[in-house]
Protein backbone atom coordinates (compact mmCIF):
# COMPACT_ATOMS: atom_id res chain seq x y z
CA UNK A 1 0.00 0.00 0.00
CA UNK A 2 1.54 3.10 -1.37
CA UNK A 3 1.74 6.19 1.22
CA UNK A 4 -0.83 9.05 0.57
CA UNK A 5 0.33 12.68 -0.23
CA UNK A 6 -1.21 15.06 2.58
CA UNK A 7 1.15 17.81 2.08
CA UNK A 8 0.03 21.11 0.27
CA UNK A 9 3.48 22.06 -1.39
CA UNK A 10 5.39 19.10 -3.55
CA UNK A 11 8.77 20.42 -4.93
CA UNK A 12 9.01 18.74 -8.76
CA UNK A 13 12.97 17.67 -8.54
CA UNK A 14 13.62 19.30 -12.06
CA UNK A 15 15.38 21.91 -13.77
CA UNK A 16 13.60 21.41 -17.38
CA UNK A 17 11.12 24.13 -17.86
CA UNK A 18 8.97 21.59 -20.15
CA UNK A 19 8.62 18.91 -17.93
CA UNK A 20 8.08 21.26 -14.56
CA UNK A 21 4.89 22.44 -16.57
CA UNK A 22 4.09 18.69 -17.60
CA UNK A 23 4.33 17.91 -13.92
CA UNK A 24 2.09 21.34 -12.59
CA UNK A 25 -0.75 20.01 -14.82
CA UNK A 26 -0.69 16.81 -13.91
CA UNK A 27 -0.73 17.80 -10.33
CA UNK A 28 -3.44 20.61 -10.78
CA UNK A 29 -6.75 18.62 -10.08
CA UNK A 30 -4.93 17.23 -6.43
CA UNK A 31 -4.97 20.79 -5.23
CA UNK A 32 -0.85 20.30 -4.98
CA UNK A 33 1.12 23.52 -4.71
CA UNK A 34 4.19 22.76 -7.13
CA UNK A 35 7.65 24.50 -6.88
CA UNK A 36 10.38 23.69 -9.06
CA UNK A 37 14.23 22.97 -8.39
CA UNK A 38 15.17 26.12 -10.14
CA UNK A 39 12.95 28.83 -8.07
CA UNK A 40 15.19 27.35 -4.46
CA UNK A 41 18.15 27.82 -6.29
CA UNK A 42 18.94 23.84 -6.05
CA UNK A 43 21.96 22.62 -7.68
CA UNK A 44 21.56 19.29 -9.93
CA UNK A 45 22.85 16.72 -8.15
CA UNK A 46 25.58 14.10 -9.66
CA UNK A 47 23.79 11.14 -10.97
CA UNK A 48 26.06 7.77 -10.15
CA UNK A 49 23.72 5.07 -10.72
CA UNK A 50 23.14 3.13 -14.08
CA UNK A 51 19.32 2.84 -14.11
CA UNK A 52 16.41 4.73 -13.80
CA UNK A 53 15.21 4.11 -10.08
CA UNK A 54 18.82 4.90 -8.72
CA UNK A 55 19.07 8.25 -10.28
CA UNK A 56 15.83 9.25 -9.78
CA UNK A 57 16.22 8.60 -5.91
CA UNK A 58 19.19 10.36 -5.62
CA UNK A 59 17.54 13.54 -7.36
CA UNK A 60 14.65 13.15 -4.85
CA UNK A 61 16.33 12.78 -1.71
CA UNK A 62 18.91 15.16 -2.73
CA UNK A 63 16.37 17.98 -2.83
CA UNK A 64 14.29 17.15 -0.14
CA UNK A 65 17.27 17.45 2.08
CA UNK A 66 17.88 20.98 0.68
CA UNK A 67 14.38 22.13 1.33
CA UNK A 68 12.70 19.81 3.85
CA UNK A 69 9.66 20.13 1.32
CA UNK A 70 8.50 16.39 -0.21
CA UNK A 71 10.03 15.92 -3.65
CA UNK A 72 9.18 14.31 -6.73
CA UNK A 73 11.81 13.32 -9.38
CA UNK A 74 11.88 11.78 -12.88
CA UNK A 75 14.35 10.26 -14.69
CA UNK A 76 13.65 9.62 -18.45
CA UNK A 77 14.84 8.75 -21.41
CA UNK A 78 14.66 6.61 -24.17
CA UNK A 79 15.86 2.83 -24.72
CA UNK A 80 16.62 2.10 -28.68
CA UNK A 81 17.14 -1.86 -29.03
CA UNK A 82 18.86 -2.37 -31.52
CA UNK A 83 21.30 -0.47 -29.62
CA UNK A 84 21.53 -2.53 -26.40
CA UNK A 85 19.05 -0.05 -25.33
CA UNK A 86 20.89 2.99 -25.47
CA UNK A 87 21.00 5.17 -24.49
CA UNK A 88 19.11 4.90 -22.17
CA UNK A 89 19.79 6.45 -18.49
CA UNK A 90 22.48 8.64 -20.49
CA UNK A 91 20.13 9.89 -23.03
CA UNK A 92 20.64 13.57 -21.73
CA UNK A 93 24.08 13.35 -22.11
CA UNK A 94 24.16 12.19 -25.50
CA UNK A 95 22.73 15.28 -26.11
CA UNK A 96 25.41 17.25 -23.64
CA UNK A 97 27.20 20.30 -25.37
CA UNK A 98 29.70 23.01 -24.48
CA UNK A 99 26.62 25.43 -24.38
CA UNK A 100 23.77 23.14 -23.12
CA UNK A 101 21.50 20.23 -24.72
CA UNK A 102 21.32 19.96 -28.59
CA UNK A 103 18.79 17.15 -29.12
CA UNK A 104 18.78 17.55 -32.74
CA UNK A 105 22.31 16.36 -32.29
CA UNK A 106 21.21 13.75 -30.04
CA UNK A 107 18.56 12.04 -32.61
CA UNK A 108 21.05 12.48 -35.26
CA UNK A 109 23.69 10.45 -33.48
CA UNK A 110 21.34 7.97 -32.34
CA UNK A 111 20.25 7.72 -36.34
CA UNK A 112 23.64 7.36 -37.56
CA UNK A 113 24.48 4.74 -34.66
CA UNK A 114 21.50 2.53 -36.41
CA UNK A 115 22.53 3.29 -40.08
CA UNK A 116 26.07 2.35 -38.63
CA UNK A 117 25.27 -0.96 -37.40
CA UNK A 118 22.37 -1.58 -40.61
CA UNK A 119 20.03 -1.75 -37.87
CA UNK A 120 16.54 -3.48 -39.63
CA UNK A 121 13.15 -1.51 -40.01
CA UNK A 122 11.38 -1.42 -37.84
CA UNK A 123 13.35 0.57 -35.50
CA UNK A 124 11.64 -0.22 -32.22
CA UNK A 125 12.37 1.93 -29.07
CA UNK A 126 10.93 2.56 -25.80
CA UNK A 127 10.29 5.79 -23.82
CA UNK A 128 11.13 5.37 -20.14
CA UNK A 129 10.06 7.00 -17.02
CA UNK A 130 10.61 6.47 -13.40
CA UNK A 131 8.81 8.56 -10.84
CA UNK A 132 10.30 8.59 -7.09
CA UNK A 133 8.15 10.79 -4.45
CA UNK A 134 10.58 11.05 -1.33
CA UNK A 135 9.29 12.67 2.20
CA UNK A 136 11.43 14.67 4.45
CA UNK A 137 11.45 11.12 6.85
CA UNK A 138 13.30 8.83 4.28
CA UNK A 139 10.16 7.27 2.71
CA UNK A 140 9.96 7.00 -1.13
CA UNK A 141 7.48 5.61 -3.12
CA UNK A 142 8.04 4.44 -6.56
CA UNK A 143 6.60 4.64 -9.86
CA UNK A 144 7.80 3.32 -13.52
CA UNK A 145 5.94 4.26 -16.46
CA UNK A 146 6.83 2.90 -20.11
CA UNK A 147 5.18 3.25 -23.96
CA UNK A 148 6.55 1.38 -27.18
CA UNK A 149 7.23 2.68 -30.42
CA UNK A 150 9.60 3.41 -33.64
CA UNK A 151 12.10 5.34 -34.84
CA UNK A 152 11.57 7.39 -37.94
CA UNK A 153 13.92 9.59 -39.97
CA UNK A 154 13.94 12.49 -40.46
CA UNK A 155 12.77 14.04 -37.33
CA UNK A 156 8.64 15.25 -37.67
CA UNK A 157 7.51 17.63 -35.44
CA UNK A 158 8.94 20.60 -33.54
CA UNK A 159 6.24 20.29 -30.32
CA UNK A 160 7.40 18.66 -27.16
CA UNK A 161 11.14 18.09 -25.97
CA UNK A 162 14.22 15.59 -26.14
CA UNK A 163 13.49 12.60 -28.43
CA UNK A 164 9.99 13.12 -29.38
CA UNK A 165 10.48 14.39 -33.34
CA UNK A 166 11.77 10.98 -33.66
CA UNK A 167 9.43 8.79 -32.03
CA UNK A 168 6.25 7.31 -32.98
CA UNK A 169 4.20 5.66 -30.79
CA UNK A 170 2.41 2.20 -31.43
CA UNK A 171 -0.84 2.64 -32.58
CA UNK A 172 -0.51 6.64 -33.98
CA UNK A 173 0.93 7.52 -37.28
CA UNK A 174 2.74 10.63 -36.26
CA UNK A 175 5.41 11.08 -33.57
CA UNK A 176 5.15 12.80 -29.98
CA UNK A 177 7.04 16.15 -31.69
CA UNK A 178 3.53 16.21 -34.19
CA UNK A 179 1.07 15.62 -31.07
CA UNK A 180 -0.86 18.12 -28.89
CA UNK A 181 0.61 18.40 -25.45
CA UNK A 182 -3.14 16.69 -24.70
CA UNK A 183 -2.82 13.90 -26.92
CA UNK A 184 0.64 13.33 -25.59
CA UNK A 185 -0.04 13.60 -21.97
CA UNK A 186 -2.33 10.99 -22.19
CA UNK A 187 -0.28 8.33 -23.53
CA UNK A 188 3.11 9.05 -22.87
CA UNK A 189 5.80 7.33 -20.56
CA UNK A 190 5.21 9.94 -18.01
CA UNK A 191 1.78 10.00 -17.98
CA UNK A 192 1.84 5.77 -17.24
CA UNK A 193 4.12 6.63 -14.36
CA UNK A 194 1.97 9.63 -13.52
CA UNK A 195 -1.42 7.56 -13.33
CA UNK A 196 0.49 5.32 -11.38
CA UNK A 197 1.68 7.53 -8.56
CA UNK A 198 -1.86 9.32 -8.68
CA UNK A 199 -3.44 6.05 -8.21
CA UNK A 200 -1.11 5.54 -5.10
CA UNK A 201 -0.47 8.64 -3.17
CA UNK A 202 -2.87 11.33 -4.40
CA UNK A 203 -6.36 9.64 -4.91
CA UNK A 204 -8.23 8.98 -1.84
Amino acid sequence: MSRKFAESTLLIATHNAGKLEEMRELLTPFGVSVVGAAEKNLPEPIETEDNFIGNARIKAHAAVKATSLPALSDDSGIEVEALNNEPGVYTADWAETPNGRDFVMAMTKTHDKLEAVNAPHPRRARFCSTLVLAWPDGHDEVFVGKVNGTLVWPMRGSVGHGYDPMFMPDGYDITFGEMTFETKNQISHRADAFAKLVKGCFER
